[in-house]
């Protein structure tokens, strides 16, 4: 593509393809992180003797963390050094990747994920604020389309290359596969990305990062640990009234600051706010999926790491062809009645697989998998498009970073809450008769745990009593996905803006909003 370049234009930088393959590196290395250990989760269960709710921690940690500090993060960017911070970022991360692979606890497991949510913050926003430095309104969405491709390109490659690690090496390999694309994201970045920076930015705001990530972590923790303690017990009650309070001093703070760093405002656009809310849901369900979906191909299955990874492929698949259909389909048909559809297909896609038995193949899982895939792409592309879209143009940055730091949040409660919901109907409904008591305790904390017990046993029983109740939890999972998917559906219909999604003109020297679309499972 030619570039044109105006009088009294900077000509782009010649460099700027090779800067690209830096900011490719880098998102690899995040798309790869947001699915390789889901696949890993059963094998660590097992070896590491980890709960469902510890499973779920060494998830959520690093969605927190990264929902918490974007926004602080890309501010810090625009003001010291949009470069000196994406390098900063990526050996944050390389170094939570390490203390990742090195661990053999629990807690240092989550420990690491956490600093590896603290670089992911630092690089996911900064790695789309370069571009605009790069190249000229005639190449940008090009280039933008190029590295959101790469950030989806690592979902399905994730579960893959996770799967066949742990099937020669330990399971701590699947945090050693980032030292490299790590290592080649800093040498490209230092040597190919040139230094920007927005000194006018607002100011990083120490107290509301500190009530957002204290907020939201006091809501997570108390989910997790509903299914064990009670959704009455003192210390959940008073962990949900502390996430309300800090929330709400969030919201309050955000309200009174001249230059807010989280623009509360922007929630008074009626078509922002359905849309992000419709990719919000999406983001929901898909990692609460994306939890409960591998110990169910492994476990109960019998399906090796690779194999595992290999059959989560079909959903990839569909949210990939959807992602690419979505923008003409939204042309033709207006972006209302297309989030609509896709999020009627998605609740379809949920409903059909809380029919899964037993009994039932892998066939029946691939089918209602592809299905929702495609739910997910044609929901969730034209949600962010209508998001960004209904946005005046002197917002766009302020909107995309609200956007993303609500979709890691949903993200963040599909699986605690899923996985929740999913743990205490396991263990209700385990059978644990003529176990001892420890035994028992052990076998229900998750369905690894109880298969392993079996194994040590000679209970097979038991193993049938497990698989049967991971399924029928499973099945209440994905059946309240569905309901959920089913009324965001009936409210896009009735309330979404029914235009078609405009696209910024290369004279407004905007990118369209491709950035955050393709990247639909991030």
């Amino acid at each position: 593509m030619a570039t044109v370049t105006h009088a009294g234009e900077t000509p782009p930088d010649p460099r700027r393809w090779w800067a690209l393959g830096a900011l490719v590196a880098s998102m690899l290395v995040l798309g790869f992180d947001t699915t390789i250990l889901n696949v890993a989760l059963p094998t660590m269960a097992g070896q590491l003797g980890a709960t469902t709710s510890q499973q779920q921690w060494m998830a959520d940690a690093y969605v927190v963390v990264f929902a918490s500090l974007m926004l602080p993060a890309g501010l810090l960017g625009d003001r010291f050094g949009r470069r000196r911070m994406l390098v900063t970022g990526l050996v944050v991360f390389l170094a939570g990747s390490v203390m990742g692979a090195l661990a053999d606890d629990v807690n240092w497991v989550v420990a690491a994920r956490t600093v590896m949510g603290v670089g992911a913050a630092l690089v996911m926003p900064l790695a789309m604020s370069v571009l605009p430095s790069l190249f000229g309104p005639a190449e940008r969405t090009r280039a933008v389309g190029v590295v959101s491709a790469a950030s989806a390109l690592g979902l399905p490659l994730g579960p893959i290359i996770g799967g066949w690690l742990l099937n020669h090496f330990w399971w701590g390999s699947v945090f050693l596969i980032n030292v490299p694309m790590v290592a080649i994201g800093v040498a490209a970045c230092v040597f190919l990305l040139p230094e920007t920076s927005d000194p006018a930015s607002p100011r990083v705001d120490v107290l509301s990062t500190v009530l957002t990530a204290t907020g939201l972590g006091a809501l997570i923790y108390a989910i997790i640990e509903a299914p064990d303690r009670g959704w009455g017990d003192p210390l959940v009650l008073v962990l949900l009234g502390l996430a309300v309070l800090l929330v709400g001093g969030l919201v309050l703070r955000e309200r009174q600051v001249e230059r807010p760093m989280l623009d509360m405002e922007l929630l008074t656009h009626r078509g922002f706010l359905l849309n992000a809310t419709a990719a919000t849901l999406v983001m929901f369900v898909l990692s609460g999926l994306m939890f409960v979906l591998p110990p169910y191909l492994q476990a109960v299955l019998g399906n090796d790491a690779f194999g595992t990874g290999l059959r989560m492929l079909p959903m990839m698949g569909g949210l990939m062809v959807a992602a690419r259909g979505a923008q003409p389909c939204v042309a033709r048909f207006g972006s209302r009645a297309v989030v609509s559809a896709g999020l009627v297909v998605l609740a379809f896609a949920a409903l059909l697989g809380s029919r899964t038995t037993v009994h039932d193949g892998y066939g029946f899982t691939a089918l209602w998998l592809s299905i929702a895939g495609l739910g997910f792409g044609f929901s969730v592309v034209p949600s962010m498009d209508g998001a960004l879209g209904a946005l005046p143009a002197d917002r766009a940055g302020s909107g995309s970073g609200l956007l993303m730091t609500l979709r890691q949040v949903g993200g963040a409660i599909g699986i605690a809450l899923l996985g929740s919901l999913l743990a205490g109907v396991f263990r209700d409904r385990l059978d644990v008769t003529g176990l001892p008591a420890p035994l028992g305790h052990t076998a229900g904390e998750s369905v690894v745990a109880a298969h392993l017990v079996a194994a040590r046993t000679g209970a097979a029983r038991l193993a049938d009593s497990a698989n049967a109740s991971y399924v029928h939890g499973m099945g209440l999972v994905l059946l309240v996905c569905g309901i959920a998917a089913l009324a965001t559906a009936l409210l896009a219909a009735a309330l979404l803006p029914d235009t078609p999604t405009t696209r910024r003109t290369e004279e407004d020297g905007t990118p369209a909003v491709a950035p955050t679309a393709v990247d639909a499972g991030e």
